[in-house]
Order: structure tokens, then C-alpha cells, then sequence
């Protein structure tokens, strides 16, 4: 299979190149900085230089290829949240998307396709949960509705620029990814209060958080793309969330570390403003759709997750 991806140089589309090309998959990697991507070049893995918000020649290339996986986007904690953040946030995941499936669009006349077949057969496309909103203890599966927050719109809105792949008989998956447990992630930003032994819950620690293994989220994403009955949106999440406060004390457990001093909620929205909903309300979201097609997660349980990620 030849795999177009963007985002490939993030902490899963790393793994995710890594993955495709052992198992003996050809990745065309789009990056705005080539450089940076080099360690990832070799016989199964192209540098394509260019910008996915904006058209170029890189959208030739699209067409050639089996399946697309899209996954750029502005990391959300990356800045403090205001106007101009969150029209990054929007027009990184949106704007791309609809050059994504502009060029998939094209016919692949030239390239790697089949003459059979005139352009790539799927698209998983990334989400997140944010698209559910705040939902408290409320179990949410692909079925729940969106919600009407901001991340709830720019993921609505992220999606329906996918969708439109459809139309022109694409198969299109919608990767509702949760947080990502990776050594580099959001993780590293929970180690450092507990390495300073002045860890703890989160505005009370009551809000549930539906994390994923870094592996298992490149496993859902190779699930997605070996199985062609799978459609719409697919829950990256592990299958037991658990609370604030529950992931503290695992944390802190793996740690050896005190995990009981508490970050009251306005010090996180001093800290990242209205993005500090994310982390203050949480949701409780299952991957129904994933384990009623087979996939098997790596990592089911928080603390094996952990400690796996911590010694490496």
C-alpha cells in the first residue's frame, strides 16, 4: 500500500511512518520543513516539501497513492488560547483537510495508481474528542452529538471538510483521538509537578480524561486503514478512562512520587486561558466502534500504559 500522510513528523505520525514502512508500506511524508524530516527518509519513505493549508504542487502526489492519512493540525497547548490561537487551531485542521480532498479529487493519470482505480480508496482524517463537548461522568460513544464549545465547532467543521471526500466515492474515517500518552507529549507537561513531588489532581480531579498509548493510536489508525467496513467516526481512546484524579495517583504511582497536592482550575486558566476547559471539564468517551471490529488494544489498562512510555 502507498500511504499519503501529513503530520507525519508529530509524535504519532513518526510512529505511524515507522509502522507502515516495517510492515512493508510505501509513505509519501508532506512536511513544511524537509530538513527536519530527514531521519525518516529512506527506500520506503518520500519526502514530499510543502505547506498543507496552502495548494502546491505537492497535491500531484496525492492521487498516485492508495490511502491518505491526515493528521495536521496546530498542537491545541502549544499557546496560551485567543483570537489569533484559535484561528490557527481552526484554519491548520480545516484549510488542510480541504486541500487534502481537493487533490484526492484528481485523477491519478500519472504516478502509482492502478488504472483501475483513479484515486486513493480511504481517508482517515484526524479528530478529537472535543467534538463531543463537555458530557461529565456520561459514557459517549460515536453515536453521542457534538457539542457547541469552540473545540466542538472547529472539530465539527474539521470533519465535514473530510466528509467531502465521500462524494467522490472515498472511503472517510473520522479519528476522534483522545489524549495521546507519548515520553513527549502532553504527558511531559504532567511529569514536572511530580517530579518536583508537588503533583496532584486538576481542578478537583473529578473530570474524566480518555487517554490512548501512542501505539495503540498508530494501531487504530492501521486498523482503520485494513478494514474497509469501518466508516465515519472511530474512538481513539483506551477503554477504561478514568478520573483526574484516578490518573494522578496511577501517575504518581509510577512514578514513586506524592500525587495528592491539587492545581486549583483558575491557575490552569491563568496558564492557557480558555483552552484550560479541556482540561477542567473531560470526558468519559469509549471506543465502542473499535472493539466491535476486532482491534485489540496494546494497552488497556493506565498503568501498564505508563510504565511501558516511562522506560523507554
Amino acid at each position: 500500500m502507498r500511504v499519503f500522510l501529513t503530520g507525519g513528523t508529530g509524535l504519532v505520525g513518526s510512529l505511524l511512518v515507522k509502522r507502515l514502512t516495517e510492515r512493508g508500506d510505501h509513505v509519501d511524508l508532506l512536511t513544511r520543513r524537509p530538513e527536519a524530516a530527514k531521519h525518516l527518509e529512506g527506500e520506503r519513505c518520500t519526502i514530499v516539501a510543502g505547506d498543507p493549508v496552502q495548494p502546491g504542487p505537492w497535491m500531484d502526489v496525492v492521487a498516485s497513492c492508495d490511502a491518505v492519512v491526515n493528521l495536521a493540525g496546530e498542537g491545541i497547548f502549544n499557546r496560551r488560547w485567543g483570537a489569533e490561537f484559535k484561528d490557527l487551531i481552526r484554519s491548520s485542521r480545516v484549510k488542510s483537510t480541504e486541500n487534502v480532498v481537493a487533490a484526492l479529487a484528481k485523477p491519478g493519470a500519472q504516478g502509482h495508481a492502478s488504472p483501475q482505480r483513479q484515486r486513493p480508496a480511504a481517508l482517515i482524517s484526524g479528530s478529537a474528542i472535543g467534538y463531543y463537548g463537555p458530557h461529565g461522568d456520561e459514557e459517549i460513544t460515536e453515536e453521542s452529538l457534538a457539542g457547541n464549545d469552540f473545540l466542538a465547532s472547529v472539530c465539527a467543521d474539521w470533519e465535514n471538510a473530510a466528509l467531502a471526500a465521500s462524494a467522490h466515492g472515498v472511503r472517510v474515517v473520522l479519528l476522534r483521538t483522545g489524549i495521546v500518552l507519548d515520553r513527549a507529549g502532553p504527558l511531559a507537561k504532567m511529569l514536572t509537578p511530580f517530579k518536583m513531588f508537588v503533583g496532584g489532581p486538576l481542578a478537583g480531579g473529578r473530570q474524566f480524561m480518555s487517554w490512548i498509548h501512542n501505539e495503540d493510536e498508530v494501531g487504530l489508525i492501521l486498523h482503520a486503514l485494513d478494514h474497509a467496513e469501518i466508516v465515519g467516526p472511530l474512538n481513539a481512546t483506551a477503554p477504561n478512562a478514568l478520573t483526574n484524579r484516578e490518573f494522578s495517583r496511577t501517575l504518581g504511582k509510577v512514578l514513586g512520587r506524592p500525587s495528592f497536592l491539587p492545581t486549583p482550575g483558575f491557575a490552569l486558566r491563568v496558564m492557557l486561558g480558555e483552552g484550560a476547559q479541556i482540561i477542567t471539564t473531560g470526558q468519559r468517551v469509549l471506543p465502542r466502534r473499535a472493539l466491535g471490529t476486532g482491534y485489540a488494544f496494546k494497552f488497556p489498562e493506565l498503568e501498564t500504559a505508563l510504565r511501558d512510555i516511562l522506560s523507554k
